[in-house]
């Protein structure tokens, strides 16, 4: 049931929709786009964005004239999972399991059914992995989706696999929820979850949890890189640097 439009405020709620528009557009919209895209009066989507630019949630390219999501509201959601930010809080650990693996590290945690990037320090390989922050990943093809989802309570598991498209990108992919419930099992027992190429070919992810002081998993770290320098027969080895690197975070959380 929709709650009673008395008590709504309209200007607040195209500032929304603009938001969440812009969500799906990471090159940014122009106004005229917007204006289109949302069928609201130019003036208004004018005076919107101009007051979410002002106030640092959003950016403009003044070449292009496109809007885009800042980071800000990113770090504001970084700050809502845990009693401290978790980024700063896992940053110099970030920098320490790079020296040692030499891959480009990241974290990033659940939202909803989408699992967002939040920071990575990049691998010291002449060729690299590299990924825009803020980007959304699969939870089914992704190992940090799927390590934090092997660690929520049954009714969190749920919310987040309503309605869940299991896209099909190769002969790893999996494609049903029996298939994760099973991947997911498999994570709680040995504590992290991997990528074996399940959307890119070649490219392997090993991940763990990071928890906070109520043993909840609220970000993930892992690292990323070609099959030839993470092969299968690397993954317990790394899965548990990984595990080791993900505890003392989850530690500063505490």
């Amino acid at each position: 049931m929709q709650e009673d439009s008395r008590y709504q405020v309209p200007s607040l709620e195209r500032a929304l929709v603009i938001l969440e528009r812009l969500l799906d557009h990471p090159d940014g919209l122009t106004l005229a786009e917007l204006t289109t895209d949302l069928n609201v009066p130019k003036n208004s989507v004018f005076r919107i964005t101009n007051t979410l630019l002002a106030h640092g949630y959003l950016n403009r390219d003044a070449n292009a004239k496109r809007f885009s999501l800042s980071r800000k509201l990113l770090v504001m959601g970084q700050l809502s999972l845990a009693d401290k930010p978790i980024v700063p809080a896992a940053i110099d650990i970030m920098q320490e399991c790079r020296d040692e693996v030499q891959e480009t590290v990241l974290i990033g945690t659940l939202v909803e059914s989408e699992f967002v990037v939040m920071e990575q320090v990049l691998g010291s390989h002449p060729f690299k992995f590299s990924i825009d922050l803020g980007v959304r990943l699969e939870i089914h093809v992704s190992a940090p989706g799927k390590a934090m989802l092997a660690y929520l309570t049954e009714r969190e598991l749920a919310k987040s696999l309503k309605d869940y498209r299991f896209v099909r990108y190769n002969e790893q992919t999996i494609t049903s929820k029996r298939g994760l419930m099973e991947e997911l099992r498999g994570i709680r027992e040995c504590g992290f979850g991997l990528d074996r190429g399940e959307q890119l070919h070649g490219i392997h992810c090993v991940s763990a949890p990071i928890f906070n002081r109520h043993q909840r998993p609220v970000a993930a770290i892992w690292i990323t890189g070609p099959e030839d320098r993470i092969p299968k027969e690397a993954f317990p080895d790394l899965g548990r640097t990984m595990r080791s690197y993900a505890d003392q975070i989850s530690e500063r959380l505490l």
